[in-house]
């Protein structure tokens, strides 16, 4: 039992996902430094609901200069992060803060548009390509010692914007009193990060890794932002990641809360509760044998297998199942940063996707399941030459 980084109750562990590497760390073949493990365990705090991991890893293990994530990859979040710089300058905004800018996809739509507007990202790679994009950018974590100098250079902010983010921060005290003291008076805070509900019932278990220090719903959301001095006044369902909330923060009083809050809380009245979280650890399980019985069958049949995204995600993936370069040959990757090295703590090589396509094997292993649509379209060269899709979300499958 652990104590809850949000109200300081008691939190009871739900599943462990055993002994994993830091998820971003891909390493060169002949690197002969010690690789990094930590237990990824996740509980349930039985007080305010806030669904954690049990052991926080160092902050500045992951998010550093050569953090190799950029939000660009991706045509659907390119067009997404337009959207939501669109609907904050329709609204008017006059000077927007984005926490955990990467690589500036939405602030980039603002400073076109002229607008005030800073990017707080501690990754100093992305910052950099940020910045080559015209995007204002400060390097550093956002904290409440950051918001009270940001206030007192640029005054408040209209609009407090994180993607992807929030759930990354075990110091949310922090983070919040930061959000109070930079948030102009009738200004929001937004935030989207994967949703506890859409985890659940997809069993999408490999949305818990390092990174993923929380995994919100719109129950914790609320506690958590009343201890804090602030009132959660809307919730938007979204399609990306696999299923994310956006949430909308705003000073008590200050904006009305809409009926989709309620609505949803209700959805949730049994989502943090034991036996639905013992539930989805139960069918983790289930598809952890399943997944690995298919790939060792496969094997033992002589077929090839190729991942295909060398997410975060298949970090948990990997280790949790023990797959290694013996049922996956490679991983084809899109991102430049990624490729010839090795997958983190699995040694799975990484390869460039020129590689998946010079020689399709007749199954890939979709780690990124959550583009699978866009992949899908792209890739229909890779079914017509007669390959199939192994995906594990919510179950394991073959696509042909």
């Amino acid at each position: 039992m652990s104590t809850c980084r949000i109200c300081a109750g008691a939190v009871t562990e739900f599943l462990d996902l055993g002994r994993q590497p830091l998820s971003d760390a891909f390493r060169l073949p002949d690197d002969p430094s010690e690789e990094f493990f930590y237990r990824l365990a996740v509980g349930v705090c039985g007080t305010c609901s806030m669904v954690q991991l049990m052991e926080e890893v160092p902050r500045e293990r992951m998010f550093h200069q050569d953090y190799p994530y950029v939000s660009q990859g991706s045509s659907v979040m390119r067009a997404h992060f337009r959207a939501a710089a669109e609907r904050f300058l329709a609204a008017g905004a006059s000077f927007i803060v984005e926490l955990g800018c990467n690589d500036g996809t939405m602030l980039r739509v603002v400073a076109e548009a002229g607008v005030r507007h800073l990017g707080v990202e501690p990754s100093g790679a992305v910052a950099d390509l940020a910045a080559a994009a015209g995007v204002r950018v400060r390097k550093d974590f956002f904290e409440e010692a950051t918001a009270r100098e940001i206030r007192a250079a640029d005054g408040p902010a209209d609009v407090i914007y994180a993607a992807n983010t929030l759930c990354h921060i075990p110091y949310m005290g922090s983070i919040l009193r930061g959000v109070d003291a930079l948030l102009a008076d009738d200004g929001v805070f937004v935030f989207e990060d994967p949703y506890l509900g859409d985890i659940v019932e997809r069993t999408s278990f490999d949305q818990i890794y390092d990174e993923h220090f929380f995994l919100f719903s719109a129950r914790s959301v609320d506690e958590m932002a009343r201890r804090h001095g602030l009132e959660l006044v809307d919730v938007e369902r979204l399609p990306v990641h696999g299923g994310e909330v956006r949430y909308t923060l705003a000073r008590p009083g200050a904006r009305p809360r809409t009926s989709a809050v309620d609505e949803l809380l209700a959805a949730e009245a049994d989502l943090a509760s034991r036996t639905t979280l013992d539930g989805f650890a139960s069918r983790v399980q289930k598809i952890r044998s399943d997944l690995v019985t298919l790939l060792t069958d496969l094997r033992e049949r002589g077929e090839r297998v190729v991942g295909y995204g060398a997410t975060a995600k298949s970090a948990t993936v990997t280790n949790l199942c023990g797959i290694g370069p013996d049922l996956v040959e490679f991983i084809s990757d899109t991102t430049p940063a990624k490729q010839h090295r090795l997958a983190p703590g699995s040694g799975i090589p990484v390869r460039p996707p020129a590689d998946f396509a010079a020689d399709y094997p007749p199954y890939a292993l979709l780690f990124a399941w959550n583009h699978a649509e866009e992949i899908m379209a792209k890739e229909t060269a890779f079914r017509e030459s007669g390959g199939k899709w192994i995906v594990y979300v919510p179950e394991v499958r073959v696509i042909g």
